[in-house]
């Protein structure tokens, strides 16, 4: 071989008191060592990672989707304000207050479901009436001259109000004169007119309203607060007069503080949220306007901590929201989707507004507004805390909208600040738990397609990538892969995580760490033997394996039917290539210009090669494959019905494979039975426009030449000739390999005179003088065949011409220890420089220096 030392037996040009160096036989070579020795033998394969084109449009399921349009959810639908639940007013979380012993009586909104928003109904009698605090009393109570909180005040005795259903006192008990006043308290007239609108008393103006607001209202609230904070401390008195006329004595702090909660959110409610409903209900049709509400709404109840809360004006609210869904604007209803969202609805409600939200994220134009309005947060919040399998089809529209956000990169990176791929992951994680015998189970594959998807595009971020490798979603995504092995969109979109992924060491190790994904791997290919860009995928995945872990490749041998499958996809392909190229020169008539880019056929073929490369680097695996004689045919077939102009990555691939199975000479191996058709087809190689195929066809000669029949067809083909100008290449590594065939072919005496001709001596020494000090192989190699070449020498001049003084001097200068190492290198490097130096140019350079200098006059 090109990289080992000749052996004492066959290499008779050496002297027999001992061979070229000897290693101390207590001191093992260490992995390094090992990899080097075998420089440019045997290699592993890169490739490029299959593209996949982006989807022109945004749709639930990309164009290539297996799923039949009538068994799959739509990605384009209508959505109106009767796709929701007006009756639901519940939240699907947070938290609700325990029964009281002695419950209040408040005011509730009519649950007519024909009515838009309606008003609570006069009570039934006086007995069903509560006392108001005074404090509240005073506070809805307005003079004749309209100010809401005049000095003025009723008697005592009038300032009890009374209210019969659940709601509170609205904003129209701020409007009544004085004179009315009392009789309106006893019998509530409604909150809204017979238009089904929000309104306030038309005897209060417009401008009256917005200043009580502004002013004294906002005054009074912000005093509220206050106070109600000190109202929670121990030893704080609480300014609120404890209300009266409860059918039963409130006993308890914390009952007491309950009402006083509801009595606080009452008044929020009537100052800061009626006011926007009624803007909202009064259907003015300006978008803009709209908007604005929207956003003052959801502010005033994230500041009165109503958000996903239950509370008395819930149902009514939401109703409202829900009709403004009718309008067709894009900015109006991710305000709506997010309000909604944060309200926490269920059901039916929750589907529609996920629904809704998908519909907003669909539009690729609308991802600016998406991003300012943050309707991300929301999305992340259905997922993290609302159950998968109650609402498993709003999880998919959720999802769906989440995966059109990752196609944007602003968006895909606030993805990731925000904890989205520990909560996809942990998503992921819930769909693997529901097996395939529950009723869900089919119906999450459309889920996991999205979910899949995401991930994908989220591994595009280095920072993402860290998250996955550390939250293990190697093992995640294979249990999920084989769970819906049987579903080809889930399959394919997982593979394209884990082909994206797989090309990074940290998740390549983590995957080969995961025992079953070969065996699963394997299954895949023959469940999808003919799903070209599935098959590409899983092998380009299979090599990213197999090309830096040695276990990986032992692993995936020993699975059962591993070579097998690969054989068989092999000829499957190869079988398409041929018919391929057979009906491209069919039609063509003359040789056209062959596409620059690979068939599918011959991307597959490359890529499937590659992993062949790569098990063969094993020792006991490349044994084995270099003896089977299958896997050798293939690969010859390449290079007898393959040009480098037709597909030079593909024939490259094949001549590398061979030349790592040429390193191994077992018994029954398949290169040596063939290794004169494989010559006569390096030749071809070697004739080529190619010079990385040339390099390629050069190294398997390094290899074949060992055998006397090849040495004997590079001298009668005059091969030698090509290897001697090689030498002028001025890159080592094709002198490298040139200069392992000459050494081989300087074993036998009668053929060391080649090296006279094309003046090859001088080649040598050239090559020793540019690349000596920065390479002691590729020097210790030149010295070996200068070695073999003057084994009979008379005279040292007769021998090595006009090149020796150039030799003695340059051997000499080489063999100074000070001159020939490099003292600016440091750390490992120069201890690795150093050990070749010592190990393996020194014992031949001194060697042959004596030679010279003992027959030089």
């Amino acid at each position: 071989l090109i990289c080992r030392e000749m052996q004492a037996s066959k290499n008779k040009n050496i002297e027999k008191a001992e061979p070229f160096y000897r290693l101390s036989v207590t001191k093992q070579k260490t992995s390094s060592e090992i990899i080097n020795e075998a420089r440019n033998v045997l290699r592993t394969l890169r490739t490029q990672r299959p593209f996949t084109p982006t989807e022109d449009q945004r749709k639930l399921f990309g164009s290539g989707s297996s799923r039949a349009s009538q068994n799959r959810p739509p990605s384009v639908f209508s959505l109106h304000a009767s796709s929701f639940d007006l009756a639901e007013s519940r939240p699907v979380s947070g938290v609700r207050l325990s029964p009281l012993d002695h419950k209040p009586v408040l005011a509730a909104f009519a649950k007519d479901e024909d009515s838009s928003v309606s008003l609570p109904k006069p009570p039934a009698g006086a007995a069903g009436v509560r006392k108001v605090s005074n404090a509240r009393a005073r506070f809805f109570r307005r003079t004749s001259q309209g100010n809401f909180l005049s000095a003025k005040m009723l008697p005592p005795d009038q300032n009890e109000e009374k209210l019969d259903s659940e709601e509170p006192a609205m904003m129209n008990n701020l409007c009544r004169s004085n004179d009315k006043c009392l009789a309106e308290q006893k019998s509530y007239t409604p909150f809204y007119d017979e238009s089904r609108q929000l309104i306030c008393n038309e005897h209060i103006s417009r401008s009256e309203r917005e200043g009580f607001l502004k002013g004294t209202a906002g005054k009074y609230l912000f005093q509220l607060g206050r106070e109600s904070d000190q109202m929670k401390k121990p030893g704080t008195s609480s300014p609120w007069p404890k209300s009266t006329g409860w059918k039963g004595q409130v006993t308890g702090l914390e009952d007491e503080t309950r009402i006083n909660e509801l009595e606080e959110e009452e008044i929020f409610w009537n100052i800061k949220i009626l006011p926007i409903l009624h803007e909202l209900e009064k259907g003015d049709n300006n978008v803009d306007n709209l908007c604005l509400s929207c956003t003052n709404l959801y502010q005033a109840l994230n500041e009165g901590n109503m958000l996903g809360k239950p509370f008395k004006g819930r149902s009514v609210l939401l109703k409202t929201l829900y009709k403004l869904v009718d309008i067709d604007s894009d900015p109006l209803c991710l305000k709506l989707a997010k309000i909604i969202l944060a309200m926490k609805v269920d059901g039916k409600n929750l589907l529609s507004v996920c629904k809704l939200a998908f519909k907003i994220c669909r539009n690729e134009k609308n991802d600016d507004i998406v991003q300012n309005d943050r309707l991300l947060d929301c999305l992340l919040e259905v997922l993290r805390t609302e159950d998968l399998q109650k609402n498993s089809e709003a999880f998919l529209f959720c999802m769906g909208a989440i995966k059109f956000m990752s196609g944007n990169v602003v968006l895909l990176n606030e993805m990731v600040n925000k904890g989205a791929v520990e909560m996809l992951l942990q998503l992921l994680k819930q769909i693997n738990n529901i097996k395939e015998n529950d009723t869900n189970f089919s119906s999450l594959g459309h889920l996991l397609v999205q979910l899949a998807a995401t991930l994908r595009n989220l591994a595009d971020l280095p920072a993402a990538r860290d998250r996955l490798v550390g939250c293990g979603a190697a093992s995640l995504l294979c249990v999920a892969l084989e769970q819906h092995s049987g579903d080809k969109d889930v399959c394919t979109y997982s593979i394209r995580i884990f082909s994206k992924l797989s090309s990074y060491d940290d998740f390549c190790a983590a995957l080969a760490d995961c025992s079953r994904c070969y065996i699963l791997f394997l299954s895949l290919l023959n469940e999808h033997q003919k799903q070209q860009d599935l098959v590409l995928r899983i092998i380009f995945i299979l090599g990213n394996l197999t090309a830096n872990n040695n276990q990986a490749r032992e692993q995936l041998f020993k699975e059962k039917g591993s070579i097998t499958t690969l054989i068989s996809l092999f000829q499957t392909y190869q079988e398409l290539d041929l018919n391929a190229q057979k009906w491209y020169h069919e039609r063509g008539g003359e040789r056209k210009k062959h596409p620059k880019h690979p068939s599918e056929a011959e991307d597959v073929l490359i890529k499937l090669i590659r992993v062949l490369a790569n098990l063969s680097i094993h020792p006991s695996v490349g044994a084995a494959l270099a003896a089977a004689h299958l896997v050798l045919e293939l690969l010859l077939t390449v290079l007898e019905y393959k040009s480098v102009d037709d597909c030079e990555e593909l024939v490259i691939n094949a001549a590398t494979t061979i030349n790592n199975l040429s390193y191994y000479r077992v018994k029954s191996s398949a290169v040596q039975d063939k290794k004169l058709h494989i010559a006569e087809m390096l030749l071809k190689l070697l004739m080529s426009n190619s010079m990385d195929g040339v390099v390629e066809a050069v190294r398997v000669f390094g290899n074949l030449s060992q055998y006397h029949e090849i040495c004997d067809f590079i001298v009668q083909k005059k091969i030698y000739k090509f290897m001697i100008a090689l030498l002028d290449s001025k890159n080592q590594d094709v002198c490298f390999s040139a200069c392992g065939v000459l050494l081989n072919l300087t074993v036998e005496k009668n053929r060391r005179a080649l090296l006279m001709e094309e003046g090859g001596i001088g080649k040598l020494v050239d090559c020793l003088q540019d690349f000596g000090p920065a390479d002691w192989q590729l020097a210790c190699l030149i010295c070996k065949t200068l070695w073999n070449y003057s084994e009979n020498i008379s005279s040292a001049a007769s021998c090595f011409g006009e090149d020796t003084d150039v030799l003695l001097v340059l051997l000499r200068s080489l063999l100074d220890e000070e001159l020939a190492l490099d003292c600016s290198l440091d750390g490992a490097l120069k201890d690795e420089h150093k050990l070749y130096w010592e190990r393996e140019f020194k014992p031949v350079a001194e060697k042959l220096l004596d030679r010279i200098q003992r027959h030089h006059s």
